[in-house]
C-alpha cells in the first residue's frame, strides 16, 4: 500500500465514530392489542449506542437497551401486571444488537439479534432515518411472537392477547 494510500484509508476510517444520544428526545414504545382495547406503553430511558460515518451519511451498527420497569402505559396496575407476565425482575432487560444495516434512500433495514425474556432470536425493523446538519433521527418499528419468546400471553375475560407485540422506536443523536 502506497502512504499515499495508507493516509486516505486513515482519513476515512477517522470519519467513522459514535454519536451523542439526545435522550429526552428518544423512546421506545410497545403496543399489545386484545379485542376489547390496546396498550400503549413508552420507555424514554432506552439507551441506543449508534456508529456512522456522518461524511457518508452512512450507519454501521446499531444497539439498544432498555428497562422493560420503565415503561409507562398510563395504569400502574396495569404496567405492574406487565411485569408480573414478562418477569421483570429475571429479564430486567431487553437488548438489541444490529447484524446489518442496509440503506436505501432515508430507508433503512436493519437485522439483528433481539433478547427479551431470557431468549435471544434473529429480528429485522424497517425504519426511516432523517440526516440535518450535526443530527440524525431514526424512526422504526418491528413485531415480536410473544410464545416465540417464551412469554405467555395474557387473557381478559378469558380471551389472551394478540401473540403480536409491536415495538416502536425513534433515536435522535448528535455529533461535533
Amino acid at each position: 500500500m502506497s502512504a499515499f494510500s495508507l493516509v486516505l484509508a486513515l482519513t476515512a476510517e477517522a470519519q467513522i465514530g459514535q454519536a451523542d444520544l439526545i435522550k429526552d428526545e428518544s423512546w421506545v414504545s410497545y403496543r399489545l392489542v386484545h379485542p376489547l382495547h390496546t396498550i400503549d406503553a413508552t420507555s424514554k430511558d432506552v439507551v441506543y449506542q449508534i456508529e456512522l460515518d456522518p461524511t457518508k451519511q452512512e450507519i454501521k451498527s446499531v444497539s439498544a437497551q432498555v428497562d422493560v420497569t420503565t415503561f409507562d402505559s398510563g395504569n400502574s396496575n396495569r404496567d405492574s401486571h406487565a411485569m408480573e407476565v414478562i418477569d421483570a425482575l429475571t429479564y430486567p432487560d431487553v437488548t438489541f444488537s444490529s447484524t446489518s444495516v442496509a440503506e436505501s434512500g432515508d430507508s433503512l433495514s436493519i437485522a439483528g439479534k433481539l433478547t427479551f425474556h431470557g431468549v435471544t432470536k434473529d429480528i429485522h425493523a424497517a425504519a426511516v432515518s432523517k440526516w440535518l446538519p450535526n443530527r440524525l433521527e431514526v424512526r422504526g418499528n418491528f413485531d415480536v411472537s410473544l410464545t416465540a419468546f417464551n412469554i405467555d400471553r395474557p387473557s381478559l375475560l378469558m380471551i389472551p392477547v394478540q401473540d403480536t407485540l409491536r415495538f416502536s422506536f425513534t433515536g435522535v443523536f448528535a455529533w461535533k
